[in-house]
């Protein structure tokens, strides 16, 4: 099986830059809340592809759009929480990873209670 991958610019590192760390994850929170699906709070197939445009991603098909939604999901149902986003975006950004594994770290920590 052939893997697919989706050309970007990378801009996370110059908006951490210019927003710092509270306001880069905020505008990360934004881009999540556009993309999710209102009812369920997660971002599902159906809104992904609801919203593609915005991303600049119309030209995808289906299953390049739920390779990336597979790509992010952690824990297998299928949609991206706003936690698994924000994971994404930042694992596709090789610069802003190494800038940013602490806090990611002391992130993932919080949201699973504290015990690993």
């Amino acid at each position: 099986m052939a893997h697919n991958s989706v050309e970007f610019e990378d801009f996370l590192p110059l908006m951490a830059e210019k927003l710092g760390e509270e306001g880069l994850m905020e505008e990360l929170c934004n881009g999540f809340r556009l993309l999710m699906d209102p009812r369920r709070k997660l971002i599902t197939f159906e809104s992904l592809k609801r919203h593609a445009a915005l991303l600049g991603l119309e030209g995808l098909r289906d299953d390049e759009l739920r390779g990336m939604l597979r790509e992010g999901d952690l824990d297998g149902d299928g949609a991206l929480s706003e936690m698994e986003f924000c994971v994404l975006m930042v694992r596709l950004s090789p610069e802003l990873m190494e800038q940013s594994r602490p806090l990611l770290d002391e992130a993932f920590r919080q949201a699973i209670g504290g015990g690993l």
